[in-house]
């Protein structure tokens, strides 16, 4: 199978140029994806489009990641409904070392290699380029009608915040980013999300009309997660690739928490099993879904592939320590147990308190595990809490020393997947 039915089967691929399939049969092709610096760390969102490089160099093609030095300063319209703060250039190279940084992780960039990964950074040329000199050399290609026609313009326009100038501008220098690479590293290909299509194909164009030359491009849908939410979203914010900002506990527990049908999909997005074995386990899964197998494999996967085996190995602990044995007593978990659970977020709380004795509200929201009293009040409601492995169902109870753990520890899970340490002080 070649890559792009590879990449088909895993529904990998949304659209797709002509030619794009027998350019990749021809000969190794240097390829390039677009990563945009607006924060220091990657998410998950993100693993697509290193899975697709991955993908890329494992079939001896060349990738490319571009990080949007000069793009990251502009703001990218796409799939937005309002203007996007811009960055200043300090905040923007501490962005883009810790980018570089994880990509460096998942690409061989060994020079050796003829299809060696590389990094490069679009301010490099566009710091030379004079506003004048992109209008002459550059905009007089590409015409006002053609990047108004393109469906995140469009969008903005007749929005009611409208687009300004920068952001209009921004698929004309995607645009030349493609035409660049073109140039100087034969780059003939593009991939990104499908909202990136119509950014992908003006390079495209920029590449027939100003180089004469014939380039490529294929994106991959948009990931949504069954419950409709938005995929790597969770109740935190962002999941991201920063064990500093998602400890790996976290990020084992956002795969291994998927629906079924959440499941059947990313195991073949996210993992690099075989169509074969992914076939046999989808159907292990369907005789005894109880099992999570599809889960548990999906989790594990992604989980080395990103934090590396140890730190998957710590987060199964973690997960066996809380929840493997509902039906045994928070008494039964050891001190080590209790201090020794990588990734739950744990609290400092004062033992006057506690020796007063506080209500399960005040308490919720004191310590910071809930952000007020009327979340909290509404939380207890919703029968959403547990005190050692114990759901609350009054909002009267009391917290006192009798509920310690060890004489020190309070455990608190928050939902089915949310757990907290407290530890009186």
């Amino acid at each position: 199978m070649n890559l792009v039915e590879e990449l088909r089967w895993r529904g990998m691929i949304q659209d797709i140029m002509p030619g794009t399939e027998e350019q990749l049969n021809k000969e190794m092709t240097a390829a390039y994806i677009g990563f945009d610096p607006t924060a220091d760390s990657l998410h998950i969102g993100s693993l697509v489009p290193i899975l697709l490089l991955v993908h890329l160099q494992r079939a001896g093609h060349k990738p490319f990641a571009l990080v949007g030095g000069a793009t990251g300063m502009i703001g990218d319209p796409s799939g937005r409904s309002d203007e996007r703060n811009l960055l200043n250039e300090e905040q923007l190279n501490k962005n883009l070392d810790g980018i570089k940084k994880q990509l460096s992780r998942y690409l061989d960039f060994d020079t050796v290699k003829p299809n060696a990964a590389v990094m490069v950074n679009n301010y490099d040329w566009f710091k030379g380029i004079s506003f004048i000199d992109f209008l002459r050399d550059t905009g007089k290609h590409i015409t006002v009608n053609y990047m108004m026609a393109k469906d995140s313009v469009k969008k903005r326009i007749e929005g009611e915040t409208g687009i300004s100038y920068t952001e209009f501008a921004y698929q004309l220098m995607q645009g030349y980013d493609f035409y660049w690479l073109y140039q100087h590293h034969n780059c003939k290909l593009q991939m990104g999300g499908s909202d990136q299509w119509g950014n992908i194909t003006t390079g495209t164009e920029l590449i027939r009309r100003k180089a004469g030359g014939q380039a490529f491009a294929f994106t991959c849908p948009l990931l949504t997660k069954s419950d409709g939410g938005k995929f790597g979203k969770t109740e935190q914010g962002n999941v991201w690739l920063d064990p500093e900002k998602t400890h790996a506990f976290k990020f084992y527990q956002f795969w291994l928490t998927a629906t079924d049908e959440d499941a059947k999909k990313w195991i073949k997005i996210f993992t690099f099993l075989g169509k074969g074995e992914i076939d046999e386990l989808i159907t292990a899964h369907e005789k005894d879904a109880s099992q999570r197998i599809l889960q548990k494999t999906l989790a594990k996967a992604i989980t080395i592939f990103v934090h590396g085996e140890d730190e998957y190995l710590k987060a199964t602990e973690t997960t066996e320590k809380i929840f493997a044995n509902k039906t045994a007593p928070a008494e039964s978990l050891s001190v080590e147990d209790l201090e020794g659970m990588e990734g739950v977020e744990k609290f400092d709380f004062p033992r006057t308190k506690i020796k007063e004795g506080i209500d399960i509200v005040s308490f919720l929201a004191e310590t910071g595990i809930l952000a007020s009293k009327g979340e909290a009040r509404k939380m207890l409601q919703n029968g959403g809490i547990s005190i050692n492995r114990i759901k609350v169902d009054s909002v009267q109870e009391i917290i006192n020393e009798s509920k310690l753990l060890h004489q020190q520890y309070i455990l608190v899970q928050k939902g089915r997947r949310n757990p907290y340490l407290v530890k009186i002080a």
